[in-house]
């Protein structure tokens, strides 16, 4: 009997896929799951120690699959120097492909940074200026340059990453509500700028990953006001996320268009 022949689960096989935010949280599941399905993968954080240790850990947990030549591999890049945002990007493309020489196939731009920015009536222009370059400037540079590292074609993509405040804000985030709106505007922009290359956006909403440890005492109360906010009665979690992202690089057919994964909770 001849060997079966497997169309979907190998989408990704042999695939090149940069992951910015990929030492923790959604991205790193993004990387574990890209692995799973065969790709190799260039994740990347603004802190170095954190990609050699992240890469340490996908090593670990996948022995077999990144024994292949180049089968994982990281470069920090900071992406919250705004000054600096081209060049720190153009120098992290260079190295993913190897001054060019093997293009990426697929890109996920899941980083963030912690915020904590003051009430509206103490709010100055360059924290709101500060509070987007990661989330939004960053991801627009990153288009702008990034047809010179990928082929293209509809085979290839670029997700970045929004949030359910684009359509449920809370109170006190009127500026992040609007940098999550503004993303999924730039979402459909790129899409036409950057064709035959799929642009699309995630958008999750709250996923328990490590930045909810930053809350100290009221972690867990806090947890649980957002599973009454959910449908699923639920907090998400990076891993369920991160399939967003892989169906996004294997449909060729989607461009333009979010994929939510919140638990219904705008609806709650």
């Amino acid at each position: 009997m001849a060997p079966q022949t497997l169309k979907y689960t190998t989408k990704l096989a042999g695939k090149r896929v940069l992951i910015l935010g990929g030492t923790s949280g959604i991205g790193f599941c993004v990387a574990e799951a890209a692995l799973e399905h065969g790709a190799d993968v260039i994740i990347s954080s603004s802190h170095a120690a954190k990609v050699t240790k992240s890469i340490a850990r996908l090593q670990d947990a996948y022995p077999e699959l990144t024994g292949r030549a180049q089968a994982v591999s990281g470069y920090p890049c900071d992406l919250a120097d705004s000054a600096a945002l081209e060049a720190n990007l153009t120098r992290l493309l260079e190295q993913a492909t190897d001054g060019g020489k093997r293009k990426l196939h697929h890109v996920a731009f899941t980083a963030g940074n912690a915020l904590q920015l003051p009430a509206l009536q103490d709010l100055a222009v360059d924290a709101v200026h500060a509070a987007g370059t990661v989330r939004f400037l960053a991801p627009t540079i990153l288009a702008k340059i990034l047809p010179q590292y990928m082929d293209r074609s509809p085979d290839n993509s670029f997700t970045v990453t929004g949030g359910a405040a684009a359509q449920r804000p809370s109170a006190g985030w009127s500026v992040m509500a609007a940098y999550a709106a503004g993303t999924e505007g730039l979402v459909r922009g790129l899409a036409l700028d950057l064709k035959p290359i799929r642009v699309n956006i995630v958008s999750p909403g709250p996923v328990h990953t490590e930045l909810f440890d930053g809350f100290g005492e009221i972690r867990d109360a806090v947890l649980e006001a957002f599973k009454e906010k959910s449908l699923t009665g639920a907090v998400g979690r990076p891993e369920d996320v991160a399939e967003a992202y892989i169906y996004i690089m294997k449909d060729r057919y989607i461009t333009g268009s979010c994929v939510a994964s919140n638990g219904g909770s705008v609806l709650a």
